[in-house]
């Protein structure tokens, strides 16, 4: 993907293969000193099972600048709890594994709840907020990267290339975003941001007009990566959803709090595969199915908040416009699959867009009935002047639960 087009909206951080990925991680071995940087790891019990997360921590372990990793274990017992403990300890950096279900953990949710700020649902979202208050808890982190815990291609070089433009003072990023191609086992991945993001925004610029947000957006190659930088100081502001729009939800925040100017998107590996999400065409609330329905709420909410004003009208139009458009960009996608050899199921991959235009119509019905929903979880800023002894008793709970092990 070596080239240098810049869209104008977004700034693109190639990869052009003239710089060893070595040089550049002793030069943020030496920034680190003065800027620590934290890596921020949701996790689920059952990825510990699987064949990802070693390699992961085998990569990070010869990273010799990375301070702190913090581990935000959702779904697991007391037991599950001891083991996930145990594995994490290969890790030769400072970390913590957060024990999202112990009972201190429960404890600082009931407070949370009683001042009406806990996050309405569990999921990536929640595990992502908790581990942001924790890493604003230590209060000694200049830089935090954030990434899944599932991918089966990573490198380290995936995350010194993600960390560097936003860990360099001199250059003027305070958040950047990882892109990269979705293949593997001969096939083309990535359907979400192929047949629902990127024809979904294509469809809402020819629906309701142009939009800097649109633009914005339509600028990253890769808008529901995962993998994601950004300077603490952007941390306390920050609103995110608890559902599957968390990537769209900070993107969103990015335009919101910051100047366009201080975020880039950076290209991270030339390969990239993870675990892959049944479709879930039979349950609307698992998989593919429920995720493009919260992007398109996540969507839709924006917007709105911007000024748009949505009808039952609009929402026919854009589901309509957006088929058109999901078919046509098809027909890219399978000359792009057969001009680089890769498999594409173009049955499968129209079953994806029809599945897609119903959620689109469903997240646009969800929306109009709860006008005033709000999807966000409330900033940490929030969250410290309702309760600022909180962080501190955060960091208390981490040592109750190491009581256990």
């Amino acid at each position: 993907m070596a080239d240098f087009h810049q869209n104008g909206n977004v700034a693109t951080l190639h990869n052009l293969s003239t710089r060893r990925v070595e040089e550049m991680s002793h030069e943020i071995n030496s920034m680190a000193r003065d800027r620590p940087i934290t890596l921020i790891l949701p996790c689920l019990y059952s990825e510990l099972e699987g064949e990802a997360i070693g390699k992961i921590v085998d990569e990070l372990n010869e990273l010799p600048w990375l301070h702190r990793v913090i581990i935000g274990l959702d779904r697991a017992d007391t037991a599950q709890y001891r083991d996930a403990a145990a594995f994490f300890s290969r890790l030769r950096h400072d970390h913590v594994v957060i024990w999202n279900d112990s009972p201190a953990q429960l404890a600082i949710g009931d407070r949370l709840k009683e001042l009406g700020l806990y996050p309405s649902e569990p999921g990536k979202g929640k595990n992502v907020w908790t581990c942001l208050g924790y890493n604003m808890a230590f209060r000694d982190s200049a830089v935090v990267a954030i990434h899944d815990c599932d991918i089966t291609t990573y490198h380290r070089d995936m995350l010194t290339r993600l960390v560097y433009p936003v860990l360099n003072p001199n250059l003027p990023y305070q958040m950047s975003k990882g892109f990269y191609p979705r293949i593997g086992g001969g096939k083309m991945n990535g359907r979400v941001t192929r047949l629902l993001v990127s024809p979904m925004l294509i469809a809402l610029k020819k629906v309701i007009g142009d939009r800097d947000y649109i633009d914005f957006l339509r600028g990253f190659r890769y808008p529901l990566s995962g993998e994601m930088a950004m300077r603490s100081v952007m941390l306390p502001d920050l609103r995110i959803p608890s559902d599957w729009g968390l990537e769209i939800g900070i993107l969103s925040e990015a335009w919101r709090n910051l100047a366009p100017k201080s975020v880039c998107q950076v290209e991270i590996a030339d390969n990239y595969d993870h675990k892959h999400q049944e479709l879930s065409e039979a349950d609307a609330n698992t998989g593919l199915s429920r995720m493009s329905t919260d992007i398109c709420k996540a969507l839709f909410r924006k917007l709105a908040a911007d000024g748009t004003v949505f009808t039952p009208n609009i929402f026919r139009s854009l589901k309509a416009t957006y088929y058109r458009t999901a078919l046509d960009l098809l027909e890219h996608y399978d000359a792009d699959a057969t001009m680089n050899g890769l498999q594409l199921d173009r049955h499968k991959e129209e079953r994806a867009i029809e599945l897609f235009a119903e959620n689109l119509m469903r997240a646009g019905q969800i929306f109009l009935e709860n006008p005033f929903e709000s999807p966000f979880i409330p900033a940490w800023n929030r969250v410290h002047s309702a309760d600022p002894g909180l962080m501190d008793d955060m960091l208390k709970a981490l040592e109750e639960d190491k009581a256990v092990l």
